[in-house]
């Protein structure tokens, strides 16, 4: 029985152990505004943004072996938070654009945070990212961009994850 290890890998300045990147964000019908490139004519397939919502864009590089790289989407909001655990509910669902079969990522809502209720010793408030548990890890492909759809307030980042060497289990 084989067993294979993602593990984090740093990609250039795009991806870093910890620290993940943050997605570009677009107008929702760049070729409404006059834009005709391949950018644009790329995004033809997918939806635009509702209101309310923003579309995030991750075009990933191409790699040796796609294989074995996946992406961890991570939505959340930067928040003042104490010494508990803060974490959102919102759940992210992979719809398929009609006609043309490739999918892409919506979050509808964040939801509410919510947060252990343990007694802070001292006022320790920060400054932190929180997320939502649910951080769909989803196929490597450079060929096409990775579309997340996600309410204006939210911010999307992700990570690469890319597999270690196989280790054959006794």
């Amino acid at each position: 029985m084989r067993k294979h290890q993602f593990l984090a890998v740093a990609l250039g300045a795009m991806a870093v152990v910890g620290a993940p990147a943050i997605a570009q964000q677009q107008a929702a019908h760049p070729e409404a505004h006059g834009s005709t490139s391949e950018e644009a004519l790329n995004m033809r397939p997918y939806p635009a943004a509702e209101k309310g919502q923003t579309r995030h864009v991750i075009r990933l590089p191409q790699l040796a072996d796609e294989n074995q790289a996946k992406v961890e989407i991570i939505v959340g909001r930067t928040m003042d938070v104490d010494c508990n655990q803060h974490r959102f509910g919102g759940q992210i669902e992979e719809r398929t654009a009609e006609g043309w079969g490739y999918n892409y990522y919506v979050l509808k809502d964040l939801g509410q945070a919510a947060s252990t209720l343990m007694g802070c010793i001292k006022s320790d408030h920060h400054s932190a990212f929180v997320t939502s548990p649910n951080q769909p890890l989803i196929r490597y492909n450079s060929k096409l961009p990775v579309v997340i759809y996600a309410p204006s307030d939210v911010e999307v980042r992700y990570r690469i994850w890319r597999a270690g060497e196989e280790e054959i289990l006794g």
